[in-house]
């Protein structure tokens, strides 16, 4: 198993995950020309993916996903919750998914996870080849008892850590935004983080990419700090994903 990131933050995010034989894109919050662009820098044909899963509504995650389906002929996996919200093109395939139940597309068994988001029927995703499990694990406001227990065991995980707290308080954003960044359907932050990856462990981890990270409420040196005493400071396992560059490929083995 093998994924890559086509940058993440507050606008776009979008992820590649891929096996021998199966491609899928998770969301695609990037306009489509922007997308396929990025995708070419990954050696990435648009044309050869299986699907498009969506894990929730909000634009930075769905600018560009009905565009690249349309173009490319693409199915787009979604909860109803997401296609009342986005009321697709009918000419567009859309299978609707349930959350909590795994179905399979190629050589991957997918679960869809609940988690507290402000949208209305948000989820996230793992992703599992064989042996060997993808955690993706951004837009939440808090860590849930259902979060801990379906995020166990993964050998990679993306993680959100969309914000410091004391640069989200002193910063720009008025106060609504700052209570809903910063509440229980927002975004976790930094250590909310390295709390989670705490009480998870992180024995098994191969791979871990900080992501989501706000360009105006945290540093990728702040993220980086906060999650490396976590891996016993091994650099080689953390990643940092950011908005304006994609993620090469890496590897689980």
């Amino acid at each position: 198993m093998r994924f890559a990131s086509l940058g993440s933050g507050s606008r776009g995010n979008a992820t590649l995950v891929s096996s021998a034989g199966t491609t899928l894109l998770v969301d695609c919050g990037f306009g489509m020309r922007e997308a396929v662009k990025r995708m070419q820098t990954l050696h990435m044909d648009p044309a050869t993916l299986a699907g498009i899963l969506v894990t929730h509504e909000h634009i930075d995650h769905v600018r560009g996903v009905f565009a690249l389906a349309r173009r490319f002929g693409l199915t787009v996996y979604m909860t109803v919750g997401s296609w009342l919200s986005l009321k697709p093109d009918p000419a567009i395939e859309v299978v609707l998914i349930t959350p909590e139940e795994t179905w399979s597309i190629g050589d991957f068994d997918i679960m869809p996870v609940t988690v507290p988001h402000d949208a209305r029927e948000p989820v996230q995703y793992l992703i599992q080849t064989g042996v060997h499990r993808l955690g993706l694990l951004t837009d939440l406001g808090m860590v849930t008892p259902h979060v801990l227990k379906r995020y166990r065991q993964c050998d990679a995980l993306f993680i959100e850590c969309n914000h410091d707290q004391r640069m989200l308080a002193n910063g720009p954003y008025p106060p609504s935004l700052k209570r809903r960044v910063s509440g229980r359907l927002g975004h976790l932050s930094n250590r909310q983080a390295a709390e989670l990856l705490q009480t998870l462990g992180t024995d098994r981890l191969q791979r871990l990419v900080a992501s989501h990270l706000s360009e105006k409420n945290n540093l990728p040196e702040l993220a980086f700090d906060a999650l490396r005493p976590l891996l016993d400071n091994d650099e080689s396992r953390l990643v940092i994903a950011q908005q304006g560059r994609t993620v090469d490929w890496q590897s689980v083995s």
